[in-house]
C-alpha cells in the first residue's frame, strides 16, 4: 500500500509526522539506500525499506499510549547529542513511541508519548482546539501590570510574540497572601503551543515564572492519573480524548 513517508516514519515510532517532515528536509531518510529529502514523497510499506539514520525502521502495528510526568530538567526529545536526560527514559526501553508536543526543559508535569499519528495530529495541531491547562507560579516584578485584573485581561486578549498573537483561553490568578515577594499563582487554559509560549506571555506582562507545571492534556489530569515526577502509566487512546 503507496503511504506517505512522513506518516510511515511516524507509524514506526521515529517522531511525530511534522518532525518526520524535518528529518527528510535534512537527509536523515533513506528509501531502498537512497537519500530522500523531498516533502509528499510516497513508498511502497509492503516492500521497500526505509532507513533513519542508518538503521532501518518499521511500523510496530501495535499503536501504544504513555502519560508520563516529566521532571524539571528532562528534554522533550527521543535523544539528545550532549547525552542528557529525556522523556524516553522514563517509559520502557522497547516502547516505540515518541513524544507528543513538548514541555521545556525548565518546564514540567504531563506528558503524553504515542505512535499513533492521528492523535498526535488532533493534540498538537491549534485548528482541534484541544486544551491543555497549566499550573504557574510567578513574580510580579510590577513593570507592566500592577493587578490581577489587567494581567487577566492581557492574557486573554493576546499579546504580539515572535510573529504570533499569543493568548490564553482562560486564566485565573491568586496573588499570594504574603504580598511583599508579590508571588501569583497562575491557571492558564490554552489550545495553542507555541515555544516557550507560558513564559514568553509571562515576561511581555512582567511576571517572572519560578514554576510551570502542565496538569492536564484534553481530559486526562495529572490527578487522574496520580503520577509524581518521573513516574508513566499505560493509557488508552480513550482516556485522552
Amino acid at each position: 500500500m503507496q503511504i506517505r513517508l512522513n506518516k510511515y516514519l511516524a507509524n514506526a515510532g521515529v517522531c511525530s509526522r511534522r518532525k518526520a517532515e524535518e528529518h527528510i528536509l535534512a537527509g536523515d531518510v533513506m528509501v531502498n539506500n537512497v537519500v530522500i529529502d523531498k516533502l509528499g514523497t510516497t513508498i511502497d510499506d509492503s516492500c521497500d525499506i526505509v532507513i533513519f539514520k542508518g538503521e532501518k525502521v518499521a511500523p510496530t502495528g501495535e499503536l501504544q499510549y504513555y502519560a508520563i510526568y516529566k521532571p524539571k530538567g528532562y528534554l522533550s526529545t527521543v535523544s539528545d547529542e550532549f547525552e542528557r536526560p529525556t522523556v524516553m527514559d522514563i517509559i520502557p526501553k522497547d516502547a516505540a513511541v515518541y513524544p507528543v508536543g513538548r514541555l521545556d526543559a525548565d518546564s514540567e508535569g504531563l506528558m503524553l508519548l504515542t505512535n499513533d499519528g492521528e492523535l498526535t495530529q488532533l493534540i498538537t495541531h491549534p485548528s482541534f482546539k484541544h486544551e491543555k491547562e497549566y499550573d504557574v507560579d510567578a513574580v510580579n516584578s510590577g513593570r507592566v501590570v500592577k493587578n490581577v485584573d489587567d494581567a487577566i485581561k492581557r492574557l486573554t486578549r493576546g499579546l504580539e510574540i515572535d510573529g504570533h498573537l499569543m493568548k490564553a483561553d482562560e486564566v485565573s490568578i491568586i496573588p499570594s497572601p504574603d504580598a511583599p515577594n508579590k508571588i501569583w499563582h497562575l491557571n492558564l487554559v490554552l489550545h495553542t503551543g507555541y515555544n516557550r509560549q507560558i513564559r514568553k506571555m509571562s515576561d511581555k506582562i512582567g511576571l517572572e515564572v519560578l514554576k510551570l507545571v502542565r496538569i492536564r492534556i484534553g481530559k486526562l489530569s495529572l490527578d487522574d492519573l496520580n503520577l509524581a515526577p518521573g513516574e508513566f502509566k499505560k493509557i488508552s487512546k480513550e482516556q485522552i480524548v
